[in-house]
């Protein structure tokens, strides 16, 4: 079976070590500047967005009048629709408690005003990559952004590194900050909560590939899933700079939390173009990611998406990226195979991938790896 390879693995792991930066954003950093093509360009604000869901139906079935089955299966082919067409929807009624979700972007604030030599005393490292940083790269630009992730599986086991004849296996930790009592309970107890908002996602994902509701379970037992907090202060020249430039997340779902600030653009399948993600009240984004593109054969597509910063106002957000245990073996479902439909990606671990994303997020090496560059030969 002959790859079609838009990047060559070997180009992918020979990148120069990471080193922190020590540049401050008072000031627009000349390395976050983006070329022509890439600057912010019109962006569409009205009109359709991407798909509000009520999750009620499965996070409340004993309030429903109709029938619960019935009100599921609807459900069901609704996420299935919003995955196909947009790869992208809204949720509410989604069961995550809203106290948990204030406190969560409560203790981001107190942490994002800490001074930075405080914050970087919990800095990320190249193969350990929760804690603290503020030099991730998107396309070669340095984002606008400062970020701090932490495990929802503390002690998760991965690869020790991304080479691909390494078979080292260690446990990831998160580097906690000790001058914050409640910060480390209040992200254990978000990253449960949101946890159950996953599974339930999950079960509806899996109704709607026509697939018994926990089939794909089993490949969380081990999940090596990150949440992270990101902070995008205002910038002096916004029209310069993007807080996070455009990508693809490697997770199965991305569910994210984000305030009234907006600032997610979302590009839109049917057209190329921006779109707004207008903030719901108390309401997450779901997003699919390159996992669920597989393991679906591009049924459901993980689509590029983006964020802004103003001139004016700090924004926060936090995504949870849900992704499998790191010794799955990823390729699509059988059951999303057959002789009209051949598998479109080869087999791959699923800790190698994550280990290589993340490694190379913090890298400037002209290229930008997306999970279609290693597609099977049509």
């Amino acid at each position: 079976m002959q790859l079609y390879i838009h990047v060559p693995w070997h180009q992918c792991l020979t990148i120069q070590s990471h080193k922190p930066s020590t540049y401050t954003m008072g000031e627009v950093n000349p390395s976050c500047i983006l070329s022509e093509e890439h600057k912010p360009k019109h962006v569409i604000t009205e009109g359709e967005g991407i798909p509000l869901i009520d999750l009620s139906p499965i996070t409340n079935r004993e309030g429903l009048s109709a029938d619960p089955n019935k009100a599921v299966e609807d459900l069901a082919a609704k996420i299935g629709e919003a995955c196909r067409t947009w790869g992208f929807f809204s949720v509410i009624n989604h069961g995550v408690p809203l106290g948990i979700r204030r406190r969560i972007m409560e203790v981001a604030r107190e942490f994002f005003a800490l001074p930075v030599e405080e914050k970087k005393k919990v800095s990320r490292e190249d193969h350990n990559t929760a804690g603290f940083h503020n030099d991730e790269h998107s396309k070669d630009f340095k984002d606008w952004k400062e970020v701090y992730d932490f495990y929802v599986n503390d002690g998760m086991l991965m690869p020790a590194s991304h080479e691909l004849d390494d078979p080292e296996i260690v446990p990831w930790f998160t580097p906690w900050p000790e001058n914050l009592p409640e910060f480390r309970e209040t992200c254990e107890e978000y990253g449960r909560a949101c946890e159950k908002l996953f599974f339930n996602l999950l079960e509806l994902v899996s109704l709607s590939l026509g697939l018994p509701p926990e089939r794909l379970h089993g490949y969380f037992e081990n999940q090596a899933s990150f949440a992270r907090l990101n902070y995008y202060p205002p910038c002096p020249k916004p029209e310069l700079v993007l807080g996070t430039g455009g990508h693809k997340d490697p997770s199965a779902l991305t569910v994210l939390a984000q305030e009234d600030v907006e600032g997610l653009d979302v590009l839109r399948k049917s057209d190329g173009a921006w779109v707004r993600v207008k903030p719901v009240p108390d309401s997450f984004v779901i997003n699919v990611g390159d996992v669920l593109q597989v393991w679906s054969n591009d049924l459901y597509e993980s689509v590029e998406h983006r964020a802004e910063v103003n001139a004016e106002t700090e924004r926060y957000s936090i995504p949870i990226f849900f992704h499998p245990s790191h010794d799955v073996t990823m390729k699509p479902l059988d059951e999303s195979v057959d002789e009209q439909s051949p598998a479109k990606y080869p087999e791959y671990k699923a800790g190698k991938w994550l280990n290589l994303r993340m490694y190379n997020n913090y890298k400037k090496h002209g290229f930008y790896m997306r999970m279609t560059d290693y597609k099977v030969a049509a």
